[in-house]
């Protein structure tokens, strides 16, 4: 799998070294978990609530900051179905690598502190459980129906749980 993650954030929050970790150790067990049966691609940027202000008004013309924000690059008829992209190789994979293109994943730093400390966890949980919860989206996965949201909560609760990364994780 190729994650590959970039940051803009210039504020005073520390971007730890191990949040890097945790998002490709938490991408790849995504993939692992869903059986993607294909080598993948993800693209990840971290920013701050100014910057992810800006994409969430330039794509979802919501005007305020978010959490994270999810683009997927597949279509799906059912979540983790990934038999779209075997019919559309030249839209899904990379041409140089042969990687199925997932999507992008924009997290905000300034929201992974704040919402830690809100919900009396560590940052490295929250950015954990921002990046499983992200995986899920880029699967086709959604939480618009109360059904869709309770499925999606257990599934990325799996996902942390089996990777370790729990509420009291430090």
């Amino acid at each position: 799998m190729i994650i590959n993650i970039d940051s803009e954030y210039s504020g005073e929050l520390i971007i730890s070294d191990e949040f890097y970790d945790i998002i490709k150790d938490v991408a790849e067990y995504a993939c692992d978990f869903v059986k993607c049966p294909y080598e993948t691609e993800v693209n990840v940027l971290l920013t701050d609530n100014e910057g992810i202000r800006e994409i969430n008004k330039d794509n979802r013309n919501i005007d305020k900051p978010t959490d994270v924000l999810s683009f997927p690059m597949l279509d799906y008829n059912e979540p983790a179905d990934f038999s779209l992209a075997e019919e559309n190789t030249y839209d899904y994979f990379d041409s140089e690598s042969g990687n199925l293109m997932l999507g992008d994943i924009v997290i905000s730093i300034d929201k992974v502190y704040s919402q830690a400390e809100e919900y009396g966890h560590s940052p490295k949980r929250e950015i954990a459980f921002l990046t499983a919860h992200s995986m899920l989206h880029l699967f086709g996965y959604d939480h618009m129906e109360d059904d869709e949201r309770e499925r999606m909560e257990h599934l990325q609760e799996r996902i942390l749980n089996e990777k370790g990364y729990t509420r009291d994780y430090e």
